[in-house]
């Protein structure tokens, strides 16, 4: 590139070309870097450039970078477009893709994008945003190669030849066949129609009432399909049977990615489930206040057992060196106990109602593992300094807030799902505050009871 050098920072030479408007050259350098290092680049210009960028592309260039950036960002590049240079952009997805994009933006900036599409185009998105997110139909693949019960192997092969640059682009693995209604009948394997007599009927050779999902199925039935069968691709139907697309196994694993990536976040309280840091400062302060907020308040009122029983913490000042340990180790089993709810929520191998189930299978192993952790932690305190009653209290506390912890950590997720809340967002912030309170609590409570033959 003429006044460029190939060996500059990537960020530096698109910052130049953008400067210059030279779209083709931005194109074909944009084209040349890996996808990682175009996000990295992109990431790094200023806001306004990232948006001025994607005014400067052809629209299918532009789809392009869109795809190579981490999608929360994409959407916000859409958000910040004109209506009718985002619909030109949009226009070059595949249409789930499309519909998929489009359902993220808030309706005020769908709905002119919506308007500046192809009617067609716009009532295929509608018609898939219309699906539960994660659901099969919002998953699903609205194109798909079909044909009536009545057609031959030979009509079926013309038409494919006839229209194969266009089928090229539902990744055809199989042909469904339907009934006159649209009803899903049978699956043809691509292999049997080439191999077949021409004059077959295709309803000779289909495999008859193939697997298929509803539409509004939740990703947790899908990923279990997925886990027990080897399907490329299942068909996807209505309430009435009507075949309306097809589940790829791909989509299934990206988006059950994609939600353990979100479930992490949120874990790690980050409020969006999503944060990059080219987003402005004040929407991730806000996003991480909205969760540090509420934890300050609620570690506030866990430090208020402490100061209730300063009396007894300034006779044994030894106890203050158990206190965090109590409080963590007791955190930590109750976040074992609610990262296996959560999982198994997910699975659907666990009910929202099944409390006495959890209660009991956590309440066992928390009798267990807190009678060694505190059995271990006793023999320290009593080792260190030679009190066995100083020993029993730290050991005693630990026990019985392991139980504690691992009984809460197992229905909290439950109690909240119920309730229709994210069990990973709040789960963490309920159980540390009820941890540490009754940590803090036991410790000096057990310490106040038996003070006397403690103080040191």
């Amino acid at each position: 590139m003429s006044g460029l050098s190939t060996q500059a920072e990537p960020r530096r030479v698109i910052a130049a070309l953008l400067e210059r408007g030279d779209k083709d050259k931005l194109a074909t350098y944009l084209d040349r870097l890996p996808p990682a290092e175009v996000a990295h680049a992109l990431l790094r210009l200023p806001e306004d450039d990232r948006g001025r960028l994607l005014e400067l592309l052809d629209p299918e260039d532009a789809a392009d970078v869109l795809h190579d950036l981490p999608y929360e960002e994409a959407i916000a590049r859409l958000e910040d477009l004109d209506a009718e240079d985002a619909a030109a952009i949009v226009s070059e997805f595949a249409g789930t893709e499309r519909a998929q994009y489009l359902a993220e933006l808030e309706d005020e900036d769908a709905e002119p994008i919506l308007a500046a599409l192809p009617a067609d185009e716009a009532a295929a998105a509608r018609a898939q945003m219309r699906y539960e997110e994660n659901s099969a139909g919002y998953l699903m693949d609205a194109a798909f190669l079909a044909y009536p019960e009545g057609k031959t192997v030979g009509e079926i092969l013309a038409d494919m030849r006839a229209n194969a640059e266009r089928y090229a682009e539902f990744d055809v693995q199989y042909a469904y066949v339907l009934s006159a209604g649209g009803a899903l009948r049978g699956v043809l394997r691509l292999r049997d129609l080439v191999l077949r007599p021409r004059a077959t009927p295709a309803a000779e050779i289909m495999l008859p009432n193939p697997v298929s999902v509803r539409a509004d199925a939740p990703l947790d039935t899908l990923t279990q399909l997925f886990d027990h069968h080897s399907y490329i691709g299942v068909p996807v139907v209505d309430a009435d049977g009507h075949a309306v697309g097809v589940l790829r196994r791909r989509a299934v694993a990206e988006a059950a990615e994609e939600r353990a990536e979100g479930a992490f976040m949120k874990l790690s309280g980050i409020v969006g489930g999503e944060e990059l840091r080219s987003m402005p400062m004040l929407q991730r302060s806000l996003r991480r206040l909205a969760w540090l907020g509420p934890n300050i308040v609620l570690n506030m009122i866990a430090a208020s057992v402490i100061a209730a029983f300063q009396g007894t913490l300034e006779a044994v000042i030894a106890l203050a060196v158990f206190l965090p340990i109590v409080s963590d180790m007791s955190g930590c089993s109750g976040n074992q106990a609610v990262a296996v709810s959560i999982r198994e929520l997910t699975l659907g191998v666990l009910k929202p109602t099944e409390f006495l189930r959890v209660f009991f299978k956590e309440g066992g192993l928390g009798i267990l593992n807190g009678t060694i952790l505190g059995a271990l932690l006793g023999a320290v305190a009593w080792l260190w300094k030679g009190n066995l009653w100083l020993g029993a209290v730290v050991g005693g506390a630990l026990a019985l807030n392991t139980v504690l912890s691992v009984l809460l950590g197992g229905l909290v997720p439950l109690v909240l799902r119920r309730f229709k809340v994210d069990p990973a967002l709040a789960s963490g912030p309920i159980l540390t505050t009820c941890t540490d309170m009754c940590g803090f609590f036991l410790v000096l409570g057990l310490a106040s009871a038996v003070l006397s033959r403690i103080s040191l």
